[in-house]
């Protein structure tokens, strides 16, 4: 029988994805794995991840990376304040995404989630448990993260298999595919898109998104495209969509 170990933020893609898990792949067990490394909406996030794993009776860990946020230069471990990015800057969206990169997040990552998936094959009965890895990223073409790559997933693939003794693989099933898409599998899958969190600057108010930093602008523009009806509550939703 094989297992999952999904990385989950908690937001749009790593929830999806968790959903697609459980209800496509049929995956019997579930571990929902989340990281603190001192994000600016650490609360939101790991409130939303946790949600995922309830809901499918997954196990939830969480690991802790304070040195991530001490050497990261992204806006997402920064107190700076975030522009308002408008909707026709969305057109080529390099420079602000940027701003948001966190170097060698991903790897970092993908080391810890190898670690959890060979120990918990080792101490299985004959070393017979098979741990598959899951993330959600989504390749943006030309505008990527290095991180996030169909490339990437295949070389650290690569690593695994020389410098570990896992049985399963690193698999990311919405790669390939536009946040509209992703939207619409969400919906198609059940999942309650209000409750997952995927804004990068965070308001007082812990329930919502502020609705203007790029992150939020990408997911307002994939409900529009997708024309699902975006129930997320944004502290300034901008005036440029039409209702879903």
């Amino acid at each position: 029988m094989k297992n999952a170990i999904v990385l989950c933020s908690g937001g749009l893609d790593s929830s999806v994805t968790a959903y697609f898990v459980k209800k496509k792949l049929n995956y019997k067990k579930m571990i929902v794995l989340f990281f603190d490394y001192s994000q600016r909406t650490l609360k939101q996030e790991r409130k939303a991840s946790k949600n995922v794993a309830k809901k499918f009776g997954a196990g939830f860990i969480k690991i802790s990376l304070p040195e991530l946020a001490e050497i990261s230069t992204s806006l997402i471990n920064k107190s700076k304040k975030a522009r308002k990015i408008k909707r026709k800057e969305l057109k080529d969206t390099k420079g602000e995404s940027n701003k948001y990169y966190v170097p060698c997040r991903n790897i970092v990552f993908l080391v810890y989630a190898l670690t959890l998936a060979e120990s918990l094959q080792i101490k299985s009965k004959k070393n017979r448990e098979i741990w598959d890895i899951f993330t959600g990223f989504k390749c943006e073409g030309r505008e990527a993260y290095p991180d996030t790559t169909p490339e990437f997933v295949k070389e650290m693939n690569k690593l695994k298999n020389i410098a570990t003794g896992i049985k399963g693989k690193i698999i990311s099933p919405l790669i390939k595919k536009d946040k509209e898409d992703i939207v619409a599998l969400g919906k198609k899958l059940g999942v309650k898109m209000e409750d997952t969190y995927s804004c990068y600057i965070g308001t007082k108010n812990k329930r919502e998104h502020c609705g203007t930093c790029l992150s939020c602008r990408l997911r307002q523009e994939a409900f529009y495209w997708a024309n699902v009806k975006d129930k997320t509550k944004y502290k300034e939703k901008m005036r440029d969509y039409r209702k879903a």
